[in-house]
């Protein structure tokens, strides 16, 4: 395998996992969100959450666009080195994205369903749905952290 190959499947992970992370975690919350809108029409509160989850897949995006920028990584020219190091940002990245997104969007669900029940929780939910958030934007940190050392 070459080296720009695996760099490219680091990126692919990093983008990829992200994503399902965040579609999974968005329909978590989106399916709660539905049952929830049966018994109150609390729609504009729904929305914040259900899509909150849907950030890490933005990241995963954001952590290709940070090795795309870099002029000598990403081109046929790119060392074994350079190729791990993309190939262990964009697996980190991605796994993150992956699981932080889904506990987001269970901790969303439960916000809405406490909020269906007739609880003030939509403040406190958007607070606690921040610390899975925290990991992947740490994660993102780590990739630009990596590129810098390229």
């Amino acid at each position: 395998m070459s080296s720009l190959v695996l760099a490219f499947v680091g990126v692919a992970l990093m983008i990829g996992l992200a994503g399902i992370g965040s579609a999974y975690g968005v329909t978590i919350a989106g399916n709660a969100a539905v049952g929830a809108l049966k018994k109150v029409d609390k729609f504009g509160n729904f929305i914040v959450l259900t899509a909150l989850p849907g950030t890490q897949g933005l990241y995963g995006f954001a952590g290709y666009f940070i090795f795309a920028n870099m002029a000598e990584v990403l081109t046929p020219e790119i060392t074994a080195m350079q190729a791990a190091s993309v190939f262990g940002g964009g697996l980190a990245l991605g796994l993150v994205g992956l699981f932080s997104a889904i506990r987001q969007g269970q901790v969303c669900a439960n916000g809405i369903a406490g909020i269906a029940q007739g609880h003030d929780v939509f403040s406190k939910t958007l607070i606690l749905a921040v610390f899975p958030e925290l990991y992947a934007i740490v994660a993102l940190a780590g990739v630009f952290l990596m590129s810098t050392a390229l």
